[in-house]
Order: structure tokens, then C-alpha cells, then sequence
């Protein structure tokens, strides 16, 4: 069994990894990968360019795990992500060939450009870790994660995504723009490589990753603090501004995320800071805001921002063991 010590080590190697190929996106990156050791999923949603799949592709890398891509189009099938039954003429039977679904990591690039339907094929695998296929349940390998890629609903050629999927991945994550300085070190650093390949190095293996997630069930959380992710959760339901909010679901999420962000920051209990750090990625992809306010400046993201305001956290004190 892995300690917390150990767990965050690695923790920092695999980032300290991901860095060299991503540029300049280390908070962003931390979400990422304290959502993967809480088992969960992530959406990484922001215009084409900004390195999506690089990132999707590094964590794969580093983290050790069998990595499989499927580019999602309108024409994609339910049957081409989870596989289908195959007549063996040798055999005289019929097989089951499996799917890209069935590997360490996947990388759903651009989900939003397939229509609902095969969307909703993921369902299943990611919540459940199987899948069936004509009444035969096939499960998953483990570790199993979903990274996607998706570009803003607004862009050209874009499916806004069911809200019952959304509420499947534990964060959303949006990398941004870069600045001036970290888009120079992009150009520099391809310059300097002579190719137009990067290549990061594994850090941990599947078992190690595994071992790292059974280790943040040691992460101590105060019950001020565990109802602190609560009240947040429940403030998105309550404002003025929103549809619906978040489900408790999201508390979940709070709470998982925040226990894997603090070991990857290096402690061993929940503090009210990590909880604020991850309720963006954790809840604005769980908050539908009114229709009539679709045209203003209104946003999930600004909701969820005025909840981060107005709900006091708590002041509490933990000694580290």
C-alpha cells in the first residue's frame, strides 16, 4: 500500500513530466491529474490549438496506461466505441471484437462534434466500467479514464452535450491562451527538439496509479470542511440566476477532488483552499444557467464564482500526521 508521502512524489514527478511537453499550464494540468486519482473522468473543453490532446496524450504517456484514440465525427457509431459481435466463418460463430473503449485511457477528441446518441454510448463505461452489447456485459480494464476534448458549444459544428454526461465527468477543465512568454518557450522549444513529435517518459505504472488512488482514502477531512463542500453544491441550487445546480454529485466531486489536490500539493488533510480550488473545474460544468439570461453576462461560471463569494469557509486547523 502506498503512503500519502510517497503518492505525492510521484504525484509531482508526473507533472514535473507533463510540463515538459505542456507549456505554462501547471494549475491546470494539477485539476487534471488530482481528478484522475480521485477515479474520475475529465472534459477539457476550449478552442482548437490550445493542446487538448497533447495534454490528453502526455498523462497517458506518464501515467503508464494503454492509450487509445477516438476521433468522434458525425458519422460515429455507438458500435465503433464499444465494439460489436463479428461472424468467425473459421469458427462458425460469432466474437466479440472490442472497441477503443476498452483500454487505459481514452481520448475522446472533439465528444461534442458526434451527435447525443453516440455521446450516450459512453455512459455506461464510464460510470459502471463496462459495457453491454447485445444483453453480454464486457468489463473494463483498470484503471479506466475518459480524457475528451471538446470546443465550445458556440463553434461551428458543435453537439451542446447531454447534461446527464456532463455530470459523468468529475471536472472541466479549459486550459486558455497562453501569454506572450509561454508562447515564445512553444516556439523556442520546437526549435530546439528539430521534430515535430514530443516525447514525455513514463513515470508510474497502472499499479502504481492504482496504488496512488487507494492512498487518498487516508486523506484526513474535517466535518466543517466536508460541509463546506456541501453548502456549496446546495448554493448553486438556490440562486437567482440558475436553472438547475448541482447535483450532489458535485459535493462528491468536491470532496474527491479536493483530497487529491491536497496530496498532490503535499498534505495529508482537506483544506478549504483546495475545495475553492477545484469548485470551477468541479461545478460550472454542473450549473445550467436560465434561458432568458443566455444573452447576458451571465454565465455558470460567473454563478459559481458568486458562490465561492458569498458562501463563508470555514477556519479550521489540522495538524498534519
Amino acid at each position: 500500500m502506498t503512503d500519502i508521502p510517497t503518492t505525492h512524489r510521484r504525484a509531482t514527478a508526473v507533472l514535473d513530466e507533463v510540463d515538459t511537453v505542456v507549456v505554462g499550464k501547471r494549475a491546470a494540468t494539477e485539476v487534471v491529474l488530482a481528478a484522475v486519482l480521485a477515479g474520475g473522468h475529465v472534459l477539457m473543453e476550449d478552442y482548437p490549438g490550445l493542446g487538448k490532446t497533447l495534454a490528453a496524450r502526455t498523462f497517458a504517456t506518464t501515467l503508464g496506461l494503454d492509450f487509445t484514440r477516438a476521433q468522434f465525427t458525425p458519422d460515429l457509431l455507438p458500435s465503433d466505441l464499444t465494439g460489436s459481435f463479428v461472424y468467425d466463418q473459421g469458427r462458425g460463430g460469432f466474437e466479440f471484437r472490442h472497441g477503443p473503449v476498452f483500454t487505459g485511457l481514452l481520448l475522446a477528441d472533439e465528444i461534442n462534434r458526434t451527435p447525443p446518441k453516440t455521446q450516450a454510448a459512453l455512459l455506461e463505461a464510464m460510470q459502471e466500467h463496462q459495457v453491454t452489447v447485445e444483453g453480454q456485459t464486457f468489463p473494463l480494464p483498470r484503471p479506466f479514464h475518459v480524457l475528451a476534448t471538446a470546443n465550445p458549444v458556440e463553434y461551428e459544428g458543435t453537439y451542446p452535450l447531454p447534461e446527464a454526461q456532463l455530470d459523468r465527468f468529475l471536472v472541466r477543465v479549459a486550459f486558455g491562451y497562453p501569454d506572450a512568454d509561454e508562447e515564445w518557450q512553444v516556439l523556442s522549444r520546437r526549435m530546439e527538439r528539430r521534430q515535430e513529435d514530443q516525447q514525455a517518459r513514463q513515470v508510474v505504472d497502472p499499479a502504481q496509479l492504482l496504488e496512488m488512488q487507494g492512498a487518498l482514502e487516508d486523506v484526513t477531512v474535517a466535518p466543517e470542511v466536508g460541509r463546506y463542500c456541501v453548502a456549496l453544491a446546495r448554493a448553486t441550487r438556490g440562486h437567482e440566476h440558475v436553472l438547475m445546480g448541482s447535483s450532489p454529485r458535485g459535493s462528491l466531486a468536491l470532496l474527491l477532488v479536493g483530497r487529491a489536490l491536497a496530496v498532490v500539493r503535499g498534505r495529508d488533510y482537506l483544506a478549504p483552499d483546495d475545495v475553492k480550488t477545484v469548485a470551477p473545474a468541479v461545478l460550472e460544468h454542473r450549473v445550467v444557467v436560465r434561458p432568458e439570461l443566455w444573452m447576458t453576462e451571465v454565465t455558470s461560471g460567473s454563478v459559481v464564482a458568486d458562490v465561492l463569494r458569498t458562501v463563508p469557509a470555514p477556519r479550521v486547523t489540522v495538524q498534519e500526521r
